[in-house]
């Protein structure tokens, strides 16, 4: 049984078909991007797993159950967490801080004034713990917004990680990134999936960085899935190079 499985999910704009019949199966432990042109309908995948959107049709089923229409707080405390295209942080606050904030969003209890001290203990050590993680423990002290982009993006990953998800969903999280950067995240990022044999959901627009780290890759045009493969597969499709690539192959 996949993980995380798509099942003919719709989403109509008015007369825009935003993304059109879209079936997928993400095993436990694969990571997989999902790529495609501008307007390619990814982003609205991304809001419609998890909950920003309701879809016109199909379903999204994880760990064996509907979470079709379910709010996004009630799919995080499922088990599902993202990033976001543009970095969404509270510049004043410490790296840790945010983190801690986002570890937060799965406890139930969070906002009780009874007993909160241990939601706040528990949420403090998985922000440590994402931190270390993600190679960001000597900087947890500073002020999110005088990191640097790169450091941003992956703190924004560390946000993630401290929810404990079982699925992680990573919106262009090389986006802005200069090239050094960008090789770092992607060291980073690596390291990350293969220690810990995390199930991800990534969208892209790097297709270097893409190759590196999907072990498979979904390709998305005009809100319709017209490729779905091993990455070796996906830059040999002429479909694909006609439509995104560009002849990379």
């Amino acid at each position: 049984m996949a993980l995380l499985e798509l099942d003919k999910l719709t989403r109509r704009f008015g007369g825009l078909m935003a993304v059109d019949r879209v079936s997928m199966r993400v095993e436990e432990g694969e990571v997989r991007a999902v790529i495609g042109p501008n307007g390619a309908g990814k982003s609205t995948l991304f809001n419609l797993i998890t909950g920003v959107l309701t879809p016109s049709h199909g379903s999204v089923h994880f760990a064996g159950e509907s979470i079709t229409g379910l709010s996004a707080p009630r799919i995080c405390q499922r088990g599902i967490a993202r990033t976001f295209q543009l970095t969404a942080l509270f510049p004043e606050m410490s790296a840790r801080e945010n983190v801690g904030l986002a570890a937060q969003a799965r406890e139930p209890g969070r906002w009780r004034f009874c007993g909160g001290g241990a939601v706040f203990d528990a949420a403090g050590r998985r922000a440590d713990a994402a931190l270390e993680r993600l190679g960001l423990s000597a900087i947890g002290h500073r002020p999110a917004g005088l990191l640097s982009h790169g450091d941003q993006r992956l703190l924004e990953v560390a946000m993630a990680l401290a929810q404990e998800p079982r699925v992680l969903l990573l919106d262009e999280p090389t986006q802005g990134l200069s090239v050094d950067e960008t090789a770092q995240a992607v060291e980073t990022l690596s390291g990350l999936f293969t220690g810990n044999r995390m199930t991800v959901l990534l969208v892209e627009h790097d297709m270097e960085v893409v190759f590196r780290l999907a072990q498979r890759i979904t390709v998305l045009h005009r809100g319709t899935v017209i490729a779905d493969g091993l990455p070796q597969a996906i830059k040999q499709d002429e479909q694909v190079q006609a439509a995104y690539l560009g002849g990379l192959a």
